[in-house]
């Protein structure tokens, strides 16, 4: 779709109403159907909120007696579950759970009519792919290009030389700066903004001199960027988020950081200026780190941890400053008991002052 062919929308298309017959769903999670019912799977539903019609599941044990008195149409569980109802087998039901959901949500996201809202605010530059969806208020710079079937909703802004890749979606308000790159099928949830200056200053005296950000920001294939996130373009170069990785709310990723492939920053996590994260590394919530240094593939950072250093490959830390899981645990457990080692040590020094006292106030040999 070229620049010079925007339409307003048309008329809305209705909601996709999603019905699978539960022998489809087998097949999409490839499990075994149990029973000779193939009910219709109209939604989707955990165990106490399901009503007829949806589809639940049974991941843990605890959860066997809530499915007794489920409404559910159909239940997913593992191959050595016993069922009351229809069901399909599978290795791991929680999996195949989120795949349904998948296409649940892949329906519904379709439901959104394609075309330009006559609202939005578009440079005559801009290349625009097949089947795009252009929400009200959206602006679109200079040089800015849009993949085949991508989703912008209201009031998102790609400034000048951005490009995004085909499948994208991206929520409400999400403002991407200039020269901005955004590989296929990534997500962007409202209120994001990638690619915003740097925090980086150089005192001169009492006066702090701003350090200009000439560089860019590159997401890979198949991230996901929660609601409110950040990251920061780079000072020279590129602020990197590697394929798969998965964003979280309120992550703020700083100038020059590398993120490599599949890894998962959760909530309110905060990474300095250069660091390198690895493949596969888990940062758990609220955990914070310095900059210019390095953490390795597969690492684990626990929960409010303090990362003052580099972390090696397959490692897990936690704490403040973060150290190996273990140690700290130890160190935990040691202060839990301060307050009894403290009456111990009270109660051994009224004994040495009786002792002593007793000896002429002279210490015993």
């Amino acid at each position: 779709m070229s620049a010079n062919k925007f339409v307003a929308l048309a008329r809305p298309a209705p909601a996709l109403s999603v019905r699978l017959r539960l022998s489809e769903v087998a097949a999409l999670v490839h499990g075994q159907l149990v029973g000779d019912e193939d009910p219709w799977i109209t939604g989707l539903a955990g165990i106490h909120d399901a009503v007829e019609g949806d589809l639940t599941f049974l991941a843990q044990r605890r959860y066997r007696a809530a499915l007794k008195h489920s409404r559910a149409a159909a239940v997913l569980v593992t191959p050595q579950e016993s069922v009351d109802r229809p069901a399909v087998r599978v290795g791991d039901p929680a999996l195949a759970f989120s795949l349904v959901l998948r296409r649940f949500s892949e329906a519904t996201a379709l439901s959104i009519p394609r075309g330009i809202h006559p609202t939005a605010v578009i440079d005559p530059s801009v290349r625009l792919g097949d089947e795009v969806a252009i929400g009200a208020h959206v602006v679109l710079e200079s040089g800015v290009e849009i993949g085949d079937r991508a989703t912008l909703l209201p009031g998102t802004v790609l400034r000048r030389d951005s490009r995004l890749g085909a499948d994208c979606f991206i929520h409400p308000n999400v403002t991407i700066y200039p020269s901005t790159r955004i590989g296929d099928r990534v997500i962007v949830q409202a209120g994001a903004v990638i690619g915003s200056d740097g925090f980086g200053y150089v005192r001169e005296h009492d006066t702090l001199h701003k350090v200009p950000h000439l560089g860019h920001v590159v997401i890979e294939d198949d991230v996901e960027i929660g609601a409110n996130a950040c990251i920061d373009r780079a000072t020279t170069g590129t602020t990197t988020i590697g394929r798969g990785t998965k964003i979280d709310n309120l992550v703020q990723i700083a100038h020059n950081v590398k993120i490599g492939r599949t890894s998962v920053l959760c909530a309110q996590v905060g990474i300095s200026g250069s660091t390198e994260i690895g493949a596969g590394v888990k940062l758990a919530g609220q955990a914070g780190v310095v900059g210019h240094i390095h953490i390795g593939d597969g690492a684990v950072i626990g929960a409010q941890s303090g990362v003052i250093g580099s972390v090696p490959a397959a490692t897990t830390v936690s704490g403040y400053p973060a150290r190996p899981h273990l140690k700290e645990l130890r160190q935990r457990a040691v202060m839990a008991r301060l307050p009894e080692l403290l009456d111990t040590i009270r109660a051994l020094e009224k004994r040495l002052e009786a002792l002593e006292r007793g000896n002429g106030g002279e210490r015993p040999s």
